[in-house]
């Protein structure tokens, strides 16, 4: 959006300076005489007009950011974008007057200012609203849903789901109700099913999608939902408080507002929607740059593994990425086909021994060509194509083995929050080579600490890693 907004603005100048020059051939009322006498003592140039659009850019861009053109849009009706696009037009010409002002800029038109904040206004005002449009439609499909899980049962939880309902442009899908009653479990309220009570908040988030919790209680629970509210925190889970029973003090703190339903917000990942653009584009990027130049590569793999071992090419295994999502994660084959059904035999032999990962030195299920696969990581690059459909990033926390994720720690679901990826910090820090537990808060390290910078050094570090064989195994 920041792009097509820069776009929009210097398409908005040229067309007003073109405007403002012939203005002449348009009427034959001098709106403006001081500009007729300026205009024929100094003609307009070009030239240095375009030195002002050194100032508009950057000054559109805050404005808009100021009026909060790059939040979430989501839940944003056509009026609230017109309101945005107001705001960012005053505060960006009120910028422009006062540099104007500071460095004596006289050559410039009034009229040309008007022409340009109205062509430029009128255009972002298009651009939002059909992006807004086109979105919406989409969610109304079913498509781009966010799945959400509310804790209550009582009137306000009544009238906030009636709310989500009345607005499916939103793309909210309700999942379950939470109750403090057992007995309420299993029966229907607003036509949607209570489907545990607040004890059960820690497995529903493990078993089922849940992309944010929202608690819509009466103030005599806030007692009993903290260990729930924590247990959404240890999970990384987005996690909303209906605040309107609250103190308007209390609502001074980070909060949404939901079309004046009033939620405060706890996040526990630093990524912002900027942020994600950026890092999905340079997913893209790489991934189909990759697929492309290595397909032949895959096919030489294929030919070697077929004639090395009996079995199919590709090994295909349930993961789970962004909080929780299912998803189909491909590796070339590096063991014998029935790796699988010999795992448990093996079991006794771990040297992890933590019940969750399994590790073993020299595996004799790995076959000859999958040991070296394996320490050159050449198996991985079929999750190239993981990373193309957006089941993965190139640097994130590793996917979880779906099968095994009953196993892990509270805690340690929080690299569900943010997309797996194909390098993380473990990668660049000894792999096979470095514990478990640290493994984890290695992953937890890196969601806390994220930055687009990050994921370039954790890149970069990782051709050494590869290349070296390091921890590979």
């Amino acid at each position: 959006m920041m792009f097509l907004d820069v776009l929009i603005v210097v398409i908005s100048f040229f067309v007003a300076f073109y405007i403002r020059l012939n203005i002449h051939n348009f009427y034959s009322i001098d709106l403006f005489p001081a500009e007729k006498v300026i205009a024929s003592l100094a003609p307009i140039s070009l030239n240095q007009y375009l030195l002002t659009l050194l100032f508009w850019i950057p000054l559109w861009l805050f404005s808009l950011h100021y009026a909060g053109a790059y939040n979430s849009l989501r839940t944003n009706s056509f009026l609230s974008i017109i309101r945005i696009i107001v705001i960012a037009s005053f505060v960006s010409s009120l910028g422009f007057f006062s540099i104007s002002f500071i460095l004596k800029i006289q050559y410039v038109s009034r009229l040309f200012v008007l022409f340009f904040l109205a062509i430029t206004a009128s255009l972002l005002i298009i651009e939002k609203c059909s992006f807004v449009y086109c979105l919406h439609q989409i969610r109304r499909h079913g498509r781009n849903l966010k799945h959400v899980l509310i804790v209550g049962t009582g009137p306000r939880a009544e009238r906030f789901v009636r709310h989500i309902r009345d607005h499916s442009e939103w793309g909210f899908h309700i999942m379950g109700l939470v109750d403090d009653e057992a007995a309420r479990v299993g029966k229907k309220y607003f036509d949607v099913p209570v489907i545990g009570v607040l004890d059960d908040i820690p497995d529903i988030l493990r078993n089922h999608i849940v992309d944010e919790v929202v608690f819509v209680v009466p103030r005599r629970w806030l007692d009993k939902i903290q260990k729930s509210i924590s247990a959404c925190e240890l999970q990384g889970i987005h996690t909303n408080i209906a605040a309107d029973l609250f103190d308007s003090d209390i609502a001074q703190r980070r909060h949404v507002d939901l079309d004046g339903f009033p939620l405060i917000t706890f996040e526990t990942t630093v990524l912002r929607e900027w942020q994600a653009f950026v890092k999905r584009i340079v997913d893209i990027f790489i991934s189909a740059i990759g697929l492309l130049i290595l397909s032949p590569f895959y096919v030489l793999i294929a030919i070697i593994i077929k004639t090395n071992s009996p079995g199919p090419v590709f090994f295909k295994q349930k993961r789970q990425g962004l909080n929780g999502r299912i998803f189909t994660l491909y590796k070339f084959r590096t063991m014998d086909s029935d790796a699988e059904e010999r795992l448990e035999e093996l079991r006794d032999l771990d040297e992890i021994r933590d019940g969750v990962a399994f590790k073993l030195k020299n595996d004799p299920r790995i076959t000859r060509m999958g040991d070296i696969m394996r320490k050159t990581s050449i198996d991985e690059l079929p999750q190239l194509y993981n990373v193309l459909m957006g089941h993965m990033s190139v640097v994130g926390p590793r996917p979880l083995i779906f099968a095994e994720s009953w196993k892990y720690k509270l805690w340690q679901r929080r690299r569900l929050s943010m997309r797996p990826g194909l390098t993380c910090l473990w990668q660049i820090s000894g792999r096979s080579n470095v514990g478990f537990e640290e493994w984890m808060r290695m992953d937890l390290q890196y969601i806390d600490n994220w930055s687009l910078w990050l994921d370039f050094i954790i890149l970069v570090k990782t051709i050494p890693v590869i290349l070296l064989c390091k921890g590979a195994r």
